[in-house]
């Protein structure tokens, strides 16, 4: 177990360290940063338009969060949570780890680390500028504090939870992209908001059951996001995004242990 974990360490530190410096990164922190944009066009128009105002708390919670719960986290996990296994075969380094004295799952766990955590600081640092931008004027706003850090817990948490599918995914699809966007924009996009408890076949319903006014039932903030939404329970939807995330997880690290890749030419 004690080797399990510093193999696992290892291979996070050596691929956080390559992640953050990656051009791959660098692309997808100024897609990140589209919502900052959004934020400084809405705010300079506010400045000169104030016959106008629109609430600050408003914008966030139904743009800003719409885009990084709709498109933001969908795009990061899949792209990042796909390559996991896809980049090394691709780039035929998989033989090199493969014949580490190391466990074939704690390259799975330790890359998905790797990733996860670089994601997440890039959507916090993305959530928080848009928030200050925003609520400049309430900055000293609890309420409004409160609820930009539960939204943010509610990314980071679908952050993971989509990026190990999507490890599963890679582990056995040669076309886990094109999967991977089916699913991102057509199963999750549109069966969210089917009726009943179809929905609940989502990790979508369980991400929007955590938001906060899902579980207060108002419709002023979020109601985009809210709209047709018949809530799990808190405490459900956290159990079973985590369940998903560690069952996913761990089915990724067994097809990656049993599955003979063959590179191709």
């Amino acid at each position: 177990m004690t080797m399990t974990r510093n193999a696992v360490h290892s291979i996070f530190s050596f691929f956080f360290s390559i992640g953050r410096k990656a051009r791959k990164t660098r692309v997808f922190f100024l897609i990140a940063g589209l919502p900052v944009v959004a934020a400084l066009i809405i705010r300079v128009n506010q400045l000169f338009s104030p016959g106008t105002p629109v609430e600050g708390p408003e914008i966030f919670s139904n743009v800003i969060m719409a885009f990084n719960l709709q498109f933001l986290i969908l795009v990061l996990a899949l792209f990042y949570g796909t390559s996991v296994c896809s980049e090394e075969l691709e780039g035929k380094t998989l033989t090199y780890l493969t014949t580490r004295p190391v466990a074939k799952s704690a390259i799975i766990l330790g890359k998905y680390a790797a990733s996860g955590v670089l994601l997440v600081l890039m959507v916090t640092a993305s959530v928080i500028l848009s928030f200050l931008i925003l609520n400049i004027d309430r900055l000293f706003d609890f309420a409004a504090w409160t609820a930009m850090l539960k939204g943010l817990s509610v990314l980071a948490l679908g952050l993971l939870c989509y990026m190990a599918f999507f490890t599963l995914i890679g582990t056995f699809l040669k076309k886990s992209i094109l999967f991977g966007l089916f699913f991102s924009f057509g199963w999750e996009n549109v069966v969210q908001y089917f009726p009943g408890s179809t929905q609940k076949f989502t990790i979508m319903h369980y991400l929007k059951s955590l938001l906060p006014a899902a579980s207060t039932g108002s419709t002023g903030k979020l109601s985009f996001l809210l709209f047709r939404l018949e809530p799990s329970s808190a405490g459900a939807a956290r159990a079973t995004l985590l369940l998903l995330t560690a069952a996913f997880l761990g089915l990724a690290c067994l097809v990656f242990s049993k599955k003979e890749y063959i590179f191709e030419d």
